[in-house]
């Protein structure tokens, strides 16, 4: 006979016992996850009886977990934005550090619309459609396509429009960075992959083996794609219109150096929850 304290108990131990940080809270994490138990019924319905399915299902978890793969990646989903969003294989786990890049778009896109009565937002590499569809459920008036070389990663970002409501007005497109890509648009956005090549081999387990890597390889010096960016963004802008991208913590003037190059001015710039810089919002020099 399991209880959800004990369970709750065992899988804190040995996330401790293996040396992983915070294993009270991925604990609570996991096992909430798995139970369907929101933060107070963990602690509420501690004497529940577990079925042998249930613990079964755990202890199946927690081996996993031991083996380093991320608890969000366990459970099949993340909390972005106010989103519940799917995560996949080819997709990179959202993180609270990109919320940044929305919160920097938010008013852009809500004066584009006011003006025009409409936007269409473009999310250059967008996984589980975190960004665009963050957008697109902050401003009605807005419409928007992402775009990613992985066939997984599309499905998954319309699962996830679906999923929160904005299907009919999203877009997935097969395509590496705007090769595919035809019209003009009021929002460019990406969280392209900007790190160095050989800091790969270097990350942590979660990030190494778990997330893809070509959502995580940027090049020799983690500035490919950026530049890639940069050299077509341009082109692809309406009158008005805003690129806004996420960066590494120590990349702020190598990428705005590129875009300055490329007839860009930084209009804003943003750092994330740890202090970090983190967000870059650029305008064409000539607009």
């Amino acid at each position: 006979m399991m209880t959800v304290a004990a369970v709750l108990a065992q899988a804190r131990s040995r996330f401790s016992d293996a040396g992983l940080g915070d294993a009270a809270i991925e604990a609570r994490l996991l096992i909430g996850g798995l139970l369907r138990l929101s933060p107070t019924e963990i602690f509420t319905g501690g004497d529940r009886v577990l079925t042998g399915d249930e613990v079964a299902t755990i202890e199946a978890a927690i081996e996993r977990r031991l083996h380093r793969e991320p608890v969000h990646r366990i459970l099949g989903s993340r909390e972005f934005f106010g989103m519940d969003l799917l995560i996949s294989r080819e997709t990179l786990e959202p993180r609270p550090d990109t919320e940044v890049l929305v919160e920097a778009i938010v008013p852009q896109l809500q004066h584009i619309v006011e003006a025009k009565g409409s936007a269409r937002i473009l999310d250059l590499g967008t996984g589980t459609g975190a960004i665009v569809l963050a957008l697109l459920k902050a401003n009605a008036g807005a419409t928007g396509i992402g775009t990613d070389i992985s066939d997984d990663a599309l499905a998954t970002a319309q699962r996830n429009a679906e999923r929160q409501g904005v299907g009919d007005r999203f877009s997935a497109v097969r395509s590496h960075w705007f090769d595919a890509i035809t019209g003009r648009f009021d929002i460019i956005v990406s969280n392209p992959p900007y790190i160095r090549s050989d800091v790969i081999p270097d990350l942590d387990p979660e990030v190494r083996e778990f997330d893809p890597l070509a959502a995580l390889d940027g090049g020799p010096d983690g500035l490919a794609p950026y530049r890639d960016i940069a050299t077509d963004a341009a082109r692809f802008l309406e009158p008005g219109g805003w690129v806004g991208l996420e960066i590494g913590f120590d990349q702020k003037t190598a990428v705005t150096d590129i875009f300055v190059a490329a007839g860009f001015i930084l209009a804003q710039a943003r750092r994330d929850y740890g202090g970090n810089d983190r967000v870059l919002v650029f305008k064409p020099g000539n607009r």
